[in-house]
């Protein structure tokens, strides 16, 4: 057993992953791998044993998800450190993560130097964010985008509330200005506004119900 290093769970159930893992922490002294689980109960089976200082878990997982069991994890030691990890680089599943207690969230598939950069995060800052996770999040509050409008008419809100034109959005989007004021026009309905005036206000109360809602 290495002295003063730090005991590191993984849960993962793709088992083709194990050798790598083992592989990633053999020569490493701060770091201990001291199991490695295919689901939540059976970590929560083994915990006395293992009694892991950093978990790092798959968020998509069978059973109880890696996100779920944040919960779980928590009730045995207050004072782990849980690293997410999964494929998906998803606003909402980041959120779910961050939001449940997660102290990082890496999308694999994930290199030695880029876990070990993760963990050393971890000690130093007690958080670890990597650049396209906090790209992925901060976009999600930059990006006007609204479940009421189409695609195009998502582009063309973005652009209104920027100050463009209907002539610049048109010469940005490349489309007829007669294209865009029938944009604009069905995004009046779906507002019950009249004006641009109107537009842009209902369209800022809605952007504050959104940043309040995440």
């Amino acid at each position: 057993m290495k002295t003063n290093s730090l005991k590191i769970a993984i849960i993962d159930n793709d088992d083709t992953l194990g050798g790598i893992y083992t592989q990633y922490f053999e020569d490493n002294e701060q770091y201990e791998l001291h199991g490695i689980y295919p689901s939540v109960h059976s970590l929560l089976s083994n915990f006395g044993r293992s009694h892991p200082d950093i978990i790092i878990c798959e968020a998509m997982l069978n059973g109880i998800s890696g996100i779920d069991g944040l919960e779980y994890f928590y009730r045995k030691n207050k004072h782990l450190k849980v690293l997410m990890m999964s494929q998906k680089n998803d606003f909402k599943l980041i959120k779910e993560a961050f939001t449940k207690g997660a102290s990082g969230y890496l999308i694999k598939p994930i290199t030695k130097d880029r876990l070990f950069n993760a963990l050393d995060a971890l000690g130093q800052h007690g958080v670890a964010l990597e650049l396209d996770v906090a790209k992925k999040i901060i976009d999600s509050f930059q990006t006007k985008s609204f479940e009421m409008f189409s695609k195009k008419e998502n582009e063309i809100v973005e652009l209104l509330t920027q100050g463009f034109t209907y002539k610049m959005i048109a010469d940005k989007l490349f489309v007829t200005p007669s294209a865009v004021n029938f944009h604009i026009q069905n995004i009046y309905v779906k507002l019950n506004v009249n004006s641009k005036s109107e537009a842009l206000r209902k369209l800022k109360e809605m952007e504050m119900q959104q940043l309040n809602a995440a």
